[in-house]
């Protein structure tokens, strides 16, 4: 192992003990399943906006994107970042405030719990139904997160890939469960901030090292739709592909799924007081432009730097190794330079352990909570339910590090479709939930199924067929569980006087 290399794996290894220590000091905090689910609704303005937002950009923010910049110009990835910046923008501006507030009237600390206690529901079906999509979409997801810093450690240090991951999901399972969900938005902050300055060195850095602003320009003007908003440049062809109105509305369909993430909602659960909510929605909407922009512009300064051979030419999935390979450059600069690299690898961990903490809790909770107590009736006490809680941890974990097994594996496409599986299942049922009196149990259990059935259906049996067809996945099952939770709840019977009375009394109190 080089020096540089030897300098980038300290950095590494002193962020990940920071990670484990505020695990164990949280560890302290956590008296019952209230407190280690949602913090004991205590989260301050800047932590819920930025743990929510951390937990939101996994390894895509700093893999993803930037190698889709990289292959295809500005196009694709732009309106993507369209999409999730309005559906940011609206979650915070129209789900925060309200879901805060009938949460806690209902007493609610995981989204089952908001669906089942909401709609009343005595036979469990809901609380049963929501749990198992949670857990059907979240552990793939984890998996990924795992994965990808399997792959962060075996690409730079040589590391075997098992190895590699296995100790990421060491770190990770080791600080979420011994501290729960203060040691996740904690460590989220910290790791927003480390996200941040990875940014922040790596497109200086590769501008510089690219040939400067105009040239980094002019290479990508050079490109056939490279920086236009309705081409796609093909590499292959080394010419432009229309991206037409269909395709842009489904690529900025990756808003909707904001309305439906369950580790993103649990943050508006567990803010501390829902009258700093705008200034949370203010922080975490400027962060997430600015950041999935720089993202964007990595690739595009990544593409000018394999023009002046800093680095290689990349294609297909290993143009998701951008900002690995610009640390790497890096680190050959001397010791502020090492410092500079293990601080931008620190942040693809980062990425990646804010997103996969966070899925972690989500899919634990709805196991212990949800199926364990809520559905096989198990009664524990305060101190079994923590136990309980942290082993649920360990074990879905468990689950991940097997499915992460494949080192090939396309970190962006199973992250778009546990992304579409969540907003499609939850998205619909939470904006009814919250503004439609009229939605009742068995819209909501019909719209949950329907939504999650036609994710599978659409990827695996339509969007194969091509043309109008090929639309991102999420649309359409959005579409299919709204319809489904209006058609249903208008043919059947109205809900009970009692519910409709505490909706109205949470819509009043805003």
């Amino acid at each position: 192992m080089s020096g540089a290399q030897l300098g980038m794996l300290m950095v590494i290894v002193a962020y990940l003990v920071m990670m484990l220590v505020i695990g164990f000091l949280y560890s302290k905090g956590n008296n019952d399943s209230k407190d280690f689910y949602l913090g004991g609704r205590r989260l301050g303005p800047f932590v819920t906006a930025m743990s929510a937002e951390a937990s939101d950009m996994s390894s895509w923010l700093l893999m993803g994107l930037p190698g889709v910049a990289y292959l295809s110009g500005v196009c694709d990835a732009a309106w993507t970042a369209i999409g999730l910046a309005w559906g940011t923008y609206m979650n915070w501006l129209i789900v925060a405030k309200r879901l805060r507030r009938y949460s806690a009237r209902i007493h609610a600390i995981t989204l089952p719990d908001f669906f089942s206690n909401r709609y009343r529901d005595e036979s469990r079906v809901l609380l049963a139904v929501s749990s198992i999509f949670i857990i059907i979409f979240f552990v793939p997801y984890t998996a990924s997160g795992f994965a990808a810093c399997g792959k962060l450690f075996s690409t730079l240090f040589g590391m075997p890939y098992t190895a590699a991951m296995l100790i990421s999901a060491v770190v990770i399972v080791g600080y979420t469960a011994l501290g729960g969900f203060m040691a996740a938005s904690t460590t989220d902050l910290i790791q927003s901030v480390v996200m941040s300055i990875a940014l922040v060195i790596v497109v200086l850095f590769g501008i510089g090292v690219g040939g400067g602003w105009d040239s980094v320009m002019a290479n990508a003007a050079a490109l056939p739709g490279y920086l236009s908003l309705n081409a796609v440049y093909d590499g292959a062809s080394n010419s432009a592909s229309p991206y037409g109105m269909i395709t842009i509305v489904s690529t900025m369909a990756w808003g909707l799924g904001y309305f439906g993430m369950p580790h993103i909602l649990l943050r508006f659960m567990a803010t501390e007081n829902e009258k700093n909510i705008p200034l949370s929605r203010r922080i975490a909407t400027v962060w997430v432009v600015i950041s999935m922009g720089v993202a964007i512009l990595i690739g595009i300064v990544g593409y000018s730097m394999s023009q002046t051979g800093a680095i290689d030419v990349l294609s297909g999935s290993d143009s998701e190794t951008i900002v690995i390979r610009i640390a790497t450059l890096l680190s050959r600069h001397g010791a502020l330079a090492i410092l500079g690299a293990g601080i931008t690898l620190a942040g693809i961990l980062a990425c990646t352990m804010s997103t996969a903490d966070s899925q972690l809790l989500a899919a634990s909770s709805s196991v212990s909570e949800n199926l364990i107590k809520g559905i096989l009736g198990v009664n524990l006490s305060e101190r079994a339910t923590i136990l309980t809680a942290r082993s649920t941890v360990v074990v879905i974990a468990v689950i991940a590090v097997f499915l992460a097994g494949d080192p090939n594996s396309s970190v962006f496409g199973i992250v778009s479709f546990a992304w579409a599986g969540f907003g499609a299942v939850f998205g619909p049922l939470m904006l009814c939930a919250l503004f439609w009196k009229r939605s009742n149990r068995q819209g909501a259990i019909a719209g949950m199924i329907g939504g999650g059935s036609m994710v599978f259906i659409w990827k695996y049996c339509v969007k194969p067929l091509g043309g109008i067809w090929n639309i991102y996945e999420l649309l359409p099952a959005f579409l299919v569980s709204l319809a489904l939770i209006i058609g249903v709840s208008l043919a059947t019977a109205e809900p009970q006087e009692e519910i409709v009375r505490e909706f109205e009394a949470v819509r009043k109190e805003g």
